[in-house]
C-alpha cells in the first residue's frame, strides 16, 4: 500500500537504482536487504497504520519477498555499504494544515546532526557539531549558535561591492537567540564539548517563514546527534486572525494577525515563548499558547520515532560532575555564612560578600588537602606517560594523500588524583549551594534577599527632561535598575534601513537601540559592537513601545530611542520599556496610552525545601533570582492588554497553569508601575522640543513630482541649498515633505515649490510682481503688491 500523504512517513532511501514493488509482512521483513547491483527503490508502506516505510529490494533483475535470499546473501552486505552511502531517511510532519518535510543523511554526512526542514518551498539546513576535546567545566554551556540568511535562497544576491553576505544582521541575531534559549535547558549538565549548531536558508518562498522551521530543524539536529539532551524540542509560530488561531501561518496571514507568537517546547512543556501583540487579553494568550504546545507536542513525537530508527548514541560517558563529597564540604563551611550574606539587600556588597567567601571556602579546601595543585596535577598527567608506547597516540595514514580532518592529535586524557576536588568544581558547587540557598530562603521565609513580598515591585523613579539639547530624555529608575532613554526626531531620511530576503529594503521610522556598558554592574569590560543580548533586549523593548505610536499621517516624523543601562541588577529591558515611554512623551510623540514592563521569576521545586510543591511567582526579579531561579518571564503592555512579551525557561519546561498565574500576577505588576509613572517629577513636557527639525506635508499632483526633482536631481538640491533645508522628500503620490529647522527656510521651500507645481484655472486672477519676498522671487497666486 502507498504511504498515506495525511501521515506521517519515514523513508529510507538506499543507493540502488531499479524499482519493483513487493509485498512485506511484519514477520519476514528484514532491516536491509542486499544486492550486486545498485537499484533504486520505491518506498512502500507497511500497513495504513504504520508511519514507518521500508525499502524494496532486487537481486539480478528479480523481484524477491522480504525474508526470501536474505541469509543467502548476507555475505555481501558488509561489500554493498561499502560502496553505498549512508542511508536517507525522510519524514512528512503535520502541522497545521500541511505538512514539513524532514530529511538527514543526504547532506552534511560528517557533522555529528544534520538536517533539512522543508515547508513550501522553504528550506533550512541546520548542522550540529561538538569539539573532540571538553573545554575547562564552566556554569554555561559552551553552545554557539548562527544562522544566516543566503539572499541566493529567493534569487538575489547581497547589495555592497563585494556581493557575499557580511556580518549577522540583527534580525538573524533575534533568530539565533530564538534557537539557543530552548535548546540551553535539555543540555545535560557535566557535558563540557563545545557545540556548534549553524543554521543556512537555502530556499525562500516568500510564503513560509524560515525562523520557526530554523527552531525545529536545529531540535531535530541535536536530538539525531551525540550531543546529550534530555527530550527533543521543536518550534513554531502562532497567528491570530479573527478568532482563529493559526500554526505556522503564511506571511500573507502574519498581515492581518493580531499575534506572532512563536513558541518552543518539548513534547510535555513549554521551554520559550517570544512575542508581539495589539493589547491581547491574558485568556487568548494562553489559548495560542495551548495551541503552540498542542503542535509541537506533535512534532516531538514524530522526531522520537526518526531519533530511533537512525539518532546516533549519545556522550553520557562524557558527562562530568562534580562528586557528591564536594556538595558536603562546601556546604559544612559556608552554610551559616551563606545565610547571613543572602540577606545583603544591595547588590554590590553582597556580591563582594559571596566572592570573599568563595575565596574562603577554596582556601580551606586547598589547606585540608582536598583541592589539587598545579603540581600534583602534573605529576599525575605526565608520570604515567613515561611507561606508555610513544606510538600508541599517532594515527596512521595509509596510502592517498592526508586531507583537512582527516589527521588528529588524540588528546591525553587528565589522570587526576580521585581524592581532590579541582579548583573549577569548588567553584560551580559553590555557586550551586548558593543557589539552593537562596530558593531554600525565599520559599521558608517568604522573603527575597532584598526583603520583598513574592509579589512586591522595588521602589520606583522617574524624572524627564534631564537633557535640555535631545528632543526628548527620560531617567526611570527601579530599585538598582536604571534606563536613561533618549528620543531623537527626524525625517525619512533618518529611517533604519534593512536588507532582507523580501527583495525590497524596509524602512522602519521607529526603532529602539538599546546599551548595555560594563559599568552598568560595577565591573570593567570590553566596548564595542552591540552583542546580541543587547540586540535582543532593544527589539523587545522597541516591539512593546510599537504598538502605541501614531500613524505616519498623524506624525510624520523618525523615531529614534536609545536606551542606555546606567545601573542594572535585573530587568533592564524592561526599565527601557518605561523610560522610552516616558522620553516620547516629553519629546511629544502623541503616543495612545502608556506602557510599562515587568519581569517575572519563579521558583518551581518548592517541595525540596518544605513547601506544599506549589510553585512561587516572584514580581519584578532581581539579577541573582534571575541566575538561581527557574524562569525569566518579561510582559509588557497596560492594564487592558499585552504588547510584547519573552519567557526563558531554565528547568525542564512549565505548564499552562504555572503560565496563567505568572501572567496575572504581571498584570498586578504593570497596574503598580503605570501608577508609579505618574509620579514622574518633572513630567514629560509633552510637546515638541524647540530643537526638533520642522516637517511641512504638502500635497502635489503627481505629474508636477518630476518638476520639484528637475533633471538628475538639480532642482530638488538647488532648492535645498537656497532655502537652507534640511530635506525635500518627494513622493510618486504626490506627498511632499519639507524638513527644515527653522520656520523661515520651511516657508521660502514651500513657496518655491508651489510656484513650480502651480496649475492655473479659470477666473484666476494673476499679477505680475518683480520683486524680493524673503530672499527670492516669488510668483504669488492672488498676491497683491505691498
Amino acid at each position: 500500500m502507498l504511504a498515506n500523504p495525511s501521515c506521517s512517513s519515514l523513508f529510507k532511501t538506499p543507493c540502488y537504482s531499479r524499482t519493483v514493488t513487493l509485498t512485506l509482512t511484519p514477520s519476514n521483513c528484514p532491516r536491509r536487504l542486499l544486492t550486486r547491483k545498485k537499484s533504486r527503490f520505491r518506498s512502500l508502506l507497511l500497513s495504513s497504520s504504520s508511519h514507518i516505510i521500508l525499502p524494496t529490494k532486487t537481486f539480478l533483475g528479480a523481484t524477491i519477498r522480504a525474508g526470501a535470499a536474505f541469509q543467502e546473501h548476507q555475505a555481501l552486505d558488509s561489500d554493498s555499504d561499502s560502496d553505498c552511502s549512508p542511508h536517507h531517511y525522510s519524514i512528512k510532519i503535520p502541522v497545521g494544515d500541511r505538512h514539513i518535510l524532514v530529511e538527514t543523511g543526504h547532506i552534511g554526512r560528517q557533522a555529528s546532526g544534520a538536517v533539512t526542514v522543508t515547508d513550501g518551498e522553504t528550506i533550512v539546513y541546520t548542522s550540529v557539531c561538538m569539539a573532540d576535546v571538553p573545554s575547562e567545566p564552566s556554569d554555561f554551556f559552551p553552545l554557539f549558535v548562527n544562522y544566516q540568511e543566503r539572499f541566493s535562497a529567493a534569487g538575489r544576491t547581497s547589495g555592497g561591492f563585494f556581493k557575499r553576505e557580511g556580518r549577522t544582521k540583527d534580525h538573524e541575531v533575534l533568530i539565533c537567540r530564538l534557537i539557543d534559549r530552548p535548546l540551553r535547558p535539555t543540555m545535560l549538565k557535566g557535558f563540557n564539548h563545545e557545540t556548534q549548531i549553524l543554521s543556512w536558508v537555502l530556499s525562500y518562498d516568500g510564503l513560509h517563514s524560515p525562523d520557526s522551521l530554523a527552531v525545529t530543524a536545529a531540535g531535530i539536529a541535536v536530538a539525531l546527534s551525540e550531543v546529550p539532551n534530555s527530550k527533543a524540542v521543536a518550534g513554531v509560530r502562532i497567528g491570530l486572525v479573527g478568532d482563529k488561531y493559526i500554526v505556522n501561518p503564511t506571511s500573507k496571514e502574519m498581515e492581518e494577525s493580531e499575534l506572532d507568537l512563536l513558541l518552543a517546547g518539548t513534547d510535555n512543556a513549554i521551554l520559550m515563548i517570544e512575542g508581539y501583540c495589539n493589547f491581547l487579553p491574558e485568556e487568548k494568550l494562553l489559548q495560542a499558547v495551548e495551541v503552540g504546545q498542542d503542535a509541537v507536542r506533535a512534532i516531538c513525537n514524530e522526531v522520537e520515532a526518526l531519533v530511533k530508527k537512525c539518532g546516533k548514541p549519545k556522550m553520557l560517558d562524557a558527562i562530568k560532575l562534580p562528586p557528591p563529597e564536594l556538595y558536603k564540604h562546601v556546604e559544612e563551611i559556608a552554610g551559616d555564612e551563606l545565610v547571613k550574606i543572602l540577606q545583603i539587600r544591595n547588590k554590590i556588597p553582597r556580591r563582594k560578600a559571596l566572592t570573599s567567601l568563595e575565596e574562603k571556602v577554596l582556601t580551606i579546601l586547598t589547606e585540608n588537602g582536598y583541592v589539587e595543585t598545579d603540581t600534583v596535577s602534573g605529576a599525575a598527567e605526565t608520570l604515567p606517560d613515561l611507561f606508555e608506547d610513544e606510538d600508541e597516540d599517532e594515527e596512521v595514514v595509509v596510502d592517498g594523500e592526508v586531507d583537512e580532518g582527516d589527521f588528529h592529535i588524540k588528546p591525553n586524557s587528565r589522570r587526576s588524583t580521585p581524592l581532590l576536588f579541582s579548583e573549577v568544581d569548588v567553584k560551580l558547587v559553590f555557586k550551586e549551594v548558593t543557589s539552593k540557598f537562596l530558593r531554600k530562603r525565599i520559599v521558608e521565609g517568604g522573603r527575597r534577599s532584598d526583603g520583598r513580598a513574592l509579589d512586591e515591585i522595588r521602589p520606583i523613579n522617574s524624572r524627564c527632561g534631564l537633557l535640555p539639547r535631545a528632543h526628548g530624555s527620560a531617567l526611570f529608575t527601579r530599585g538598582e535598575t536604571q534606563s536613561l532613554a533618549v528620543i531623537t526626531l527626524g525625517d525619512r531620511q533618518m529611517a533604519q534601513r534593512i536588507d532582507n530576503l523580501e527583495g525590497a529594503d524596509e524602512l522602519k521610522r521607529f526603532y529602539l537601540q538599546y546599551s548595555f556598558p560594563p559599568s552598568s554592574v560595577g565591573e570593567v569590560g570590553r566596548i564595542g559592537a552591540p552583542t546580541r543580548r543587547e540586540i535582543g533586549h532593544g527589539v523587545l523593548a522597541e516591539r512593546a513601545l510599537e504598538p502605541v505610536l501614531p500613524s505616519e499621517d498623524d506624525f510624520p516624523y523618525t523615531i529614534r530611542v536609545e536606551s542606555t543601562i546606567t545601573e542594572s541588577n535585573g530587568s533592564s529591558s524592561m526599565a527601557s520599556v518605561c523610560g522610552g515611554c516616558l522620553a516620547l512623551q516629553d519629546a511629544g510623540v502623541p503616543i495612545k496610552c502608556s506602557i510599562a514592563g515587568i519581569a517575572m521569576g519563579m521558583v518551581l521545586d518548592t517541595q525540596e525545601f518544605g513547601g506544599d510543591g506549589t510553585p512561587l511567582i516572584l514580581s519584578d526579579i532581581i539579577g541573582s533570582e534571575d541566575a538561581s531561579g527557574d524562569m525569566d518571564f518579561k510582559v509588557a503592555g497596560n492594564e487592558e492588554g499585552i504588547t510584547a512579551f519573552q519567557m526563558d525557561i531554565k528547568v525542564g519546561g512549565i505548564t499552562l497553569p504555572i503560565m496563567r498565574k505568572a501572567l496575572l500576577q504581571a498584570r498586578d505588576g504593570r497596574k503598580h508601575i503605570l501608577a508609579e509613572m505618574l509620579k514622574c517629577s518633572p513630567p514629560p513636557l509633552k510637546r515638541l522640543s524647540k530643537y526638533a527639525p520642522l516637517i511641512h506635508i504638502m500635497k502635489v499632483k503627481p505629474e508636477k513630482v518630476n518638476a520639484i526633482i528637475g533633471s538628475g536631481g538639480k532642482k530638488v538640491k538647488s532648492i535645498i541649498e537656497e532655502t537652507g533645508v534640511e530635506a525635500i522628500d518627494t513622493q510618486d503620490d504626490g506627498i511632499v515633505k519639507i524638513t527644515a529647522k527653522d520656520l523661515s527656510s520651511l516657508e521660502k521651500s514651500k513657496a518655491i515649490i508651489s510656484n513650480l507645481t502651480m496649475v492655473p484655472t479659470v477666473g484666476d486672477i494673476y499679477r505680475r510682481w518683480r520683486g524680493t519676498l524673503f530672499g527670492f522671487k516669488v510668483w504669488g497666486r492672488n498676491c497683491e503688491l505691498p
